[in-house]
């Protein structure tokens, strides 16, 4: 049976879909870079030149992603439609996910609602 070859843009929101652990730089003393950063940077990098296509896969990371997935779609629409990002924020600030966090060697626990009310705060 022919399948349809997944671009690389659908294959790091699926990536993402699954991951528990939000990490945006270098993890632990050697600054490790996780397969989860490496495809937020990829879709970071993705926007200027397919906006529609990265677009259409952080809808649809923030409906069907992990908590750590819904959190790095969130983050990516601040970069599309900031507007929409903090309609998202305060969705997810009603989420009891849980997931890992990384900033640098420090690794930390939190719920999507925690991480969601800072940044709404931040702003």
């Amino acid at each position: 049976m022919w399948r349809r070859k997944r671009s690389q843009i659908e294959r790091d929101a699926e990536q993402l879909a699954g991951t528990d652990t939000v990490a945006f730089a270098g993890v632990g003393f050697a600054a490790r870079i996780l397969p989860e950063t490496e495809a937020y940077r990829r879709l970071e990098a993705a926007l200027p030149e397919h906006p529609d296509e990265v677009r259409v896969r952080v809808d649809w990371l923030l409906e069907h992603g992990s908590p750590a997935g819904r959190a790095y779609a969130a983050t990516l629409l601040e970069e599309i439609d900031p507007a929409a990002a903090r309609s998202a924020w305060r969705r997810l600030a009603g989420s009891d996910g849980e997931f890992v966090t990384f900033a640098g060697c420090i690794m930390g626990h939190r719920t999507l609602r925690e991480y969601a009310t800072e940044q709404l705060a931040a702003e």
